[in-house]
């Protein structure tokens, strides 16, 4: 082969290469240009619970049975070890700071269903040493249980009791194993994470997709079309001490 020949092929290498580089970049500059210029929003999920819908059923515990199942929720024989990502608390004292002499004692003499708030400002992603627990874009407040060192700065900063440690090594005491969610370790820390690995594949939360009553709403905050935003505009909501500024992210309508 000629050197002309070699010094043409090179050239034109390097021309294909540079022409497929300029597309690249034009089709990210192009995204870019369409964050900065609004036509595309990031989602933001939220979650609504309608706590008439979810006292319909006596004693019901689907969304709590679907979540431990499909998160390998341990269940310790000592309470004080307990492991919560979903849980029923009495109203006063999952709002503590509402004044609820008018509101229906139907709703205040029942539980409230509870879990994490998914803050829009957690103090809990604030006070962690490692990263462990991070916020999404989208909202999400995650926990990697790899990073978790263990210190309970989190659980400490939470005003919620949303986040939970193990005491004791968790892989004994599963019930009923699901092989597709990663078990955790004795000495982390775990909480909702509003089923990332599901909503990264489309599918809506596992208690919301049990609820019988279809009592839990789950949608983007930021879509004025959705049905959570649906819901808000048209009945009062309360949400978990919002007057500490951490702007949870779940609706309770009353």
């Amino acid at each position: 082969m000629g050197e002309d020949r070699r010094r043409f092929l090179k050239l034109a290498g390097l021309t294909a290469l540079c022409a497929a580089g300029k597309g690249s970049l034009a089709r990210l500059a192009g995204a870019e240009t369409t964050a900065a210029g609004g036509a595309a929003k990031q989602v933001r999920w939220a979650m609504v619970v309608d706590p008439r819908k979810c006292l319909e059923k006596e004693g019901c515990t689907a969304c709590i049975d679907a979540c431990n199942h499909a998160h390998n929720v341990p269940s310790f024989d000592n309470p004080k070890h307990e492991v919560k990502w979903i849980w029923k608390e009495p109203f006063a004292d999952a709002f503590p700071d509402q004044d609820a002499r008018y509101v229906d004692p139907a709703l205040t003499a029942k539980p409230a269903l509870v879990f994490c708030n998914h803050c829009d400002n957690p103090p809990c992603v604030r006070v962690c040493p490692t990263q462990a627990t991070w916020k999404r874009g989208d909202g999400v407040v995650m926990m990697d249980w790899h990073r978790c060192i263990g210190c309970r700065y989190c659980m400490a900063a939470c005003p919620y009791g949303s986040r939970s440690f193990n005491w004791e090594d968790p892989r004994p005491h599963i019930k009923d194993l699901n092989p597709d969610f990663p078990t955790r370790t004795k000495g982390v820390v775990e909480k909702c994470t509003f089923c990332d690995e599901r909503l990264d594949k489309g599918q809506p939360p596992a208690c919301v997709a049990a609820c019988p009553e279809k009592a839990m709403i789950f949608g983007d905050l930021n879509d004025p079309d959705s049905e959570v935003r649906r819901l808000l505009r048209s009945r009062f909501a309360l949400r978990r001490r919002a007057s500490l500024g951490t702007q949870p992210e779940v609706f309770y309508l009353v």
